[in-house]
């Protein structure tokens, strides 16, 4: 696996300032094999037993995180959400750590507050806005931010921490348009996966604690679990870059719903509500005399789950050489999953000239729900 040519791997500056905190006899037993390395050793072991990390996120990325740090003996852990299983779960697996949950939605109001007590953050998180929330409070905290993000077969894991290296924003300068990344219950995501990057994660965090060894600042590594590969790539701190550059923005913290063009207006509300239809709708209309087309975008493997009877496939890719045998004299109704797919052919259609469109509102899983429930979910 290569090496970035300058990229920062050291962690100075990283580790908790509080002092080391004494172990008790119990915990010099189950620790024993961590005290036996001296690159952690007695004094690493203190370390870890007086740092805290924040887990943002305790699902795919999150939990296995939160598992091995509360295995590592890492003294105060806190996550959200799914907060009681956690806790129950790291309390069985280490009662010598404190486990805290926030029962809350991180926002640009709490996160500082919620962030500040926190030696280091962990981001489990699989949306957008809270990515480039937690990396905005974290540069203005000065706190390192252990990033993790999963998708279909691949992963990608980094430590973000200016001044040491780049922050999440130096990678990605802006989010991308709404709906042009699928979500992973969109397009799938390989069920192991999460698992070996929230341990990638928790591994980096503990190292951070510790000031020992390499860490990802200053690098990206890329996982591909089909091909079982690792690479990495050199990530350099962006002179410009609007929150840890030469010249910050000061803006403080934003709306990063907004941000990322997550918050429709109401005109843009109303426009979308003239190209959808709901699936009670679309049974009616289904049932009636001038009933529309219905086109399912989905892949093949989806259709083989689960089908509306009567709909044509073709998948998303495949749209823009097959639009010479749809009809466009007849209403069309478009279909996938959950719906983006489906606004994304709808609006690749109208830019074709279709003008009788509509996107079924929720896809085939609101057509499940509401309408027919022997077709299955998934």
């Amino acid at each position: 696996m290569g090496r970035g040519g300058n990229a920062v791997t050291k962690t100075t500056g990283a580790r908790p300032a509080r002092d080391a905190a004494p172990l008790s006899q119990a915990e010099l037993l189950r620790y024993s094999r961590h005290l036996a390395l001296p690159e952690v050793g007695l004094e690493g072991q203190q370390r870890l037993k007086a740092a805290s990390v924040l887990v943002v996120g305790a699902g795919g990325l999150g939990s296995p995180a939160a598992l091995y740090l509360a295995a590592a003996g890492v003294g105060r852990l806190v996550g959200r959400p799914k907060l009681e299983a956690a806790r129950e779960r790291l309390a069985d697996l280490n009662p010598e750590i404190r486990i805290e949950t926030h029962d809350a939605r991180l926002t640009s109001a709490n996160a500082l507050e919620l962030l500040d007590g926190y030696d280091i953050v962990l981001d489990g998180t699989d949306n957008f806005p809270t990515r480039y929330l937690l990396n905005d409070a974290c540069v203005m905290l000065g706190k390192p931010n252990v990033h993790g993000s999963i998708f279909r077969f691949e992963g990608q894991a980094s430590v973000f921490h200016p001044p040491l290296g780049p922050c999440y924003r130096c990678l990605y300068p802006d989010p991308p348009p709404p709906g042009l990344v699928p979500s992973c219950a969109e397009g799938g995501v390989l069920g192991v996966l999460p698992g070996v990057i929230g341990v990638i994660q928790a591994l980096e965090a503990i190292k951070l604690v510790l000031g020992r060894g390499e860490t990802l600042i200053g690098r990206l590594l890329l996982f591909d679990a089909w091909s079982m590969s690792f690479r990495e790539l050199e990530v350099r701190r962006d002179p410009d870059c609007p929150r840890c550059g030469t010249r910050p923005d000061g803006q403080g913290l934003i709306d990063y719903e907004q941000f990322c063009g997550l918050t429709p207006t109401e005109d843009a509300i109303a426009k979308a509500s003239e190209w959808e239809i709901g699936a009670r709708e679309l049974r009616a209309r289904l049932a009636g005399g001038d009933a529309p087309a219905l086109v399912d975008v989905r892949e093949p493997h989806e259709a083989a789950i689960a089908s509306v009877a009567g709909a044509t496939l073709i998948p998303l890719r495949t749209l823009p050489q097959r639009i010479a045998e749809l009809d466009r004299g007849r209403e069309i109704v478009l279909m996938c999953h959950h719906g983006q797919r489906s606004q994304r052919a709808l609006e690749l259609l109208r830019q074709a000239g279709f003008a009788r469109l509509k996107n079924l509102r929720g896809g085939i899983d609101a057509w499940s729900r509401e309408v027919d429930p022997a077709v299955p979910r998934y």
